[in-house]
């Protein structure tokens, strides 16, 4: 079996000391205390099984953090379930789901496990494009129409802000999905693990808060991006009791339970954002986090345009993704993927192409042939060296 795309960059950056910005995981931690926490709980004997939905202190804390950000009223005892990450959380949503053959809708480009995820769980993967615009990537709304119809499809995994590129859903467009949701009877599974790093004032909305919608949603995050905590692999899922039982009932034979030490800590890390900044610096944290992301977001872009790319502006997100057509046809490759694997030696920079999060052979596919992906969550130091080698492609 052929590595991964994402490894095979990885081991490209190691190997010639490029800067990576393939991989999308932090170089710094999230807030002390929250580690402190985690520690703590260590060293004081919290090592064994947790309870199976997870222990009460973080599904309260879950419910509180969506009552508080989004008005969404949660059954602490029966509408939520503690996972190992938030991609665990949405293998059980689809393999709880989805039955053989039956249809399960993503937008596309998308975020690399759904395609493997939907066919553990035998699904057939429709897919939606994502048009790049002068406004960014916007949703084939006429499209999502048509697709939803199509006879067997059965789930809608939504994913806002979304990876790759970096588009927030508009309420205009989430009425959308949600009025095909609605007349053709589908269930949502929506990965959401972005949405408190978002810029430009664009807020994020999730669908469960449309009408019709909360009871055939199930709503999925995580503390790894939120919190830069990505290595601890702690998500949940929230939504209607019945559905949440049915993920559950996959779950328990997936990993049973896991982060012990975590929950805690994770508990404690979404009540501080209930805390007065002026009284503790850390419930700052979140919204320091995503200030702070979009000037990296804008120091990268302005060197993907030096560099002879055309960005286009993410809303959200760790990602940025360049339309390189022109370099590409410059350098007489063949497209991003050829470009990528060259860019180590051409300028000291590891990126993704976007043919990474496409079906081989669709629409989209071949309109993103000559895209790629930097991720901007990187130190500023880091993104300031790459903004330095960056430029060397004009040469």
């Amino acid at each position: 079996m052929r590595p991964t795309i994402f490894a095979e960059m990885s081991a490209l950056a190691l190997a010639t000391g490029a800067v990576n910005l393939g991989q999308g995981f932090p170089d710094d931690d999230g807030p002390e205390s929250v580690k402190r926490v985690a520690a703590d709980a260590i060293l004081g004997g919290v090592n064994q099984y947790p309870p199976g939905a997870g222990i009460p202190a973080l599904r309260r804390a879950i419910a509180a953090h969506q009552a508080r950000h989004y008005g969404i009223d949660i059954d602490v005892e029966r509408e939520i379930l503690v996972t190992t990450g938030a991609t665990e959380a949405i293998a059980a949503a689809l393999l709880a789901l989805v039955e053989p053959g039956a249809g399960v809708l993503t937008l596309e480009p998308f975020y690399d496990a759904y395609g493997a995820l939907i066919a553990l769980a035998g699904g057939e993967h429709v897919t939606v494009p994502l048009v790049p615009t002068a406004d960014g990537f916007r949703p084939d709304l006429s499209a999502l129409a048509e697709a939803a119809a199509r006879p067997g499809v059965r789930v809608l995994l939504l994913n806002t802000p979304h990876n790759p590129t970096g588009a927030v859903l508009r309420p205009a467009e989430l009425r959308a999905v949600a009025e095909a949701a609605l007349r053709h009877d589908l269930l949502v599974v929506t990965d959401e693990v972005y949405e408190h790093l978002t810029f430009d004032g664009v807020a994020h909305v999730p669908i469960a808060t449309l009408p019709g919608m909360a009871e055939r949603t199930l709503t999925i995050s995580s503390v790894g991006k939120t919190f830069s905590f990505t290595g601890w692999k702690v998500g949940w899922v929230s939504g209607p009791a019945e559905l949440v039982d049915a993920v559950r009932s996959v779950k328990q034979f997936l990993t049973y339970v896991s982060g012990a030490p975590f929950q805690p800590a994770v508990a404690h890390a979404l009540d501080l954002e209930t805390l007065d900044p002026s009284a503790d610096p850390e419930a700052g944290f979140v919204a320091e986090l995503a200030a702070s992301l979009a000037q990296r977001r804008d120091l990268l872009t302005g060197a993907l345009e030096q560099a002879g790319m055309t960005p286009l502006r993410p809303e959200g997100t760790y990602f940025v993704i360049a339309d390189a057509a022109a370099l590409i046809a410059r350098l007489g490759l063949a497209d991003a993927a050829a470009l990528c694997r060259a860019l180590p030696e051409l300028c000291g920079v590891v990126a993704v192409p976007v043919s990474a999060f496409t079906r081989p052979g669709s629409v989209t596919d071949a309109a993103l042939r000559h895209h790629v992906r930097f991720t901007f969550t990187k130190s500023e130091a880091t993104l300031e060296e790459a903004a330095l080698r960056l430029p060397r492609l004009r040469a």
